[in-house]
């Protein structure tokens, strides 16, 4: 599945002045232009949902067209009926989006006939339990583009390449590997906030290729990007985060009298991020900082609450504190490989949630996080109920993390009680 965020592909400066429906060529990485056009190129019917291979939550309406995940946020697995030819493009609107779920669409292609799986075959998600099998390729839509009414198209080259546009913007490269000798049938996991899609009409991509500067101007760009960072570096932890000013008066907080202090973040953590001595809490010891995730030590319990405190240092930029919660143990993982880009993340073959939203707070806010035995974690901020923050699979074993972000660069884990719902 990788673990690198897919990127949009560079776009040749000669082709600016074209509408994107109409451009003739797109950029591939290494300066590679393939051609794309507008209409079937052989007479085919055009995809539609396969009857009988779909999660148990799922329904097709007569046509099967439509599928709709009624119920819950998952089981939502559906497969094209007929296989789909390279350079074929699966077109889909994003018709029911609900806002209450956290995560969106998976899609992708399998090279195993969906039709002869039994009903106790298709599992919960595509993603990690259905791309754990040999045969199985899928990764997640970014939340952020998975609004409803955007028309999702992906298609599979000769290469064994997986790219995808939404509402024809530039094509983005989203995964490799695929055995493109092979029959493929295309794979959508109505998940998350995704609650229902349509499939519709087919267009073709095809494949005529030529050579292009693209990926020297690229390299300019990146180049002068690293010029204008900043390194200056800015105070950080101390040795023990009880020796530090970050503290509030807790009573003001609307914290438990008495909180345990069995949860610590992981040693594993983000490059740009340094711990206490005691692990209680994290600071990014550069303002250019970016690797900047970190995990709790142990899984959170069901029933459990955690409290965490936030902190701003220097001046204020772009971001926030982001949320998430893991069934990977962050034991497993090397820190040199934690991207920069939580959405990365999402391409594992583990459980993977993360939540962009939460509102931005002022220094010395507490937060807290509570993982409900029904897999809805609700969360507040100084003792005010802020609601569900977004559901998840309390089946597993469920490690939270968090990234600096923005003016967010200072975090303390508080601690923790089994309590009611706040």
């Amino acid at each position: 599945m990788g673990n690198s965020a897919p990127k949009p592909l560079t776009v040749d400066a000669n082709l600016q002045h074209r509408p994107v429906a109409s451009r003739q060529y797109y950029i591939l990485p290494h300066g590679t232009v393939e051609r794309r056009t507008s209409a079937l190129a052989v007479n085919l019917e055009s995809p539609r949902f396969h009857p009988h291979a779909k999660g148990k939550n799922i329904r097709l309406d007569a046509q099967l067209r439509r599928a709709t995940r009624k119920n819950s946020f998952c089981h939502g697995l559906t497969f094209s009926q007929r296989p789909i030819r390279l350079y074929e493009q699966v077109r889909l609107r994003l018709s029911g989006v609900h806002s209450g779920w956290s995560g969106a669409l998976r899609f992708g292609f399998t090279s195993l006939d969906p039709g002869e799986l039994a009903s106790s075959d298709i599992p919960k998600y595509a993603c990690p339990d259905l791309v754990a099998r040999p045969g199985y390729w899928a990764k997640a839509l970014p939340e952020r583009l998975a609004a409803r009414d955007n028309v999702l198209a992906f298609w599979a080259d000769r290469h064994g390449r997986v790219f995808y546009t939404v509402n024809d913007g530039e094509p983005v490269l989203f995964h490799c590997g695929l055995s493109a000798a092979r029959p493929l049938w295309a794979i959508i996991d109505i998940y998350g906030i995704t609650q229902e899609v349509t499939l519709l009409e087919s267009t073709f991509a095809d494949s005529t290729s030529c050579l292009s500067v693209a990926q020297s101007n690229q390299a300019a760009k990146m180049a002068a990007l690293h010029l204008s960072s900043s390194t200056q570096p800015s105070p950080c932890c101390s040795s023990s985060s009880s020796s530090s000013s970050f503290g509030v008066q807790r009573s003001s907080r609307g914290l438990p009298s008495t909180l345990d202090a069995d949860l610590r973040f992981h040693p594993v953590r983000g490059a740009d991020v340094l711990l206490s001595s005691d692990r209680a809490m994290a600071c990014v010891h550069s303002p250019d900082g970016i690797r900047t995730l970190v995990f709790s030590d142990r899984p959170m319990r069901l029933g459990e609450t955690l409290f965490v405190e936030v902190s701003h240092m220097g001046p204020p930029c772009l971001g926030m504190l982001l949320f998430g919660m893991t069934s990977c143990d962050p034991g497993t993982l090397h820190a040199a490989e934690l991207p920069a880009e939580p959405d990365a993340l999402l391409d594992r073959k583990e459980y993977w949630v993360v939540h962009r939203g939460l509102p931005a707070p002022a220094p010395g806010d507490v937060l807290s996080f509570m993982l409900l035995p029904d897999g809805e974690v609700h969360h507040g901020i100084n003792g005010v109920a802020r609601g569900r923050l977004l559901c998840v699979d309390s089946s597993q074993a469920l490690w939270t993390f968090f990234a600096l972000r923005g003016a967010i660069n200072r975090l303390r884990i508080l601690g923790k009680c089994q309590c009611e719902v706040i």
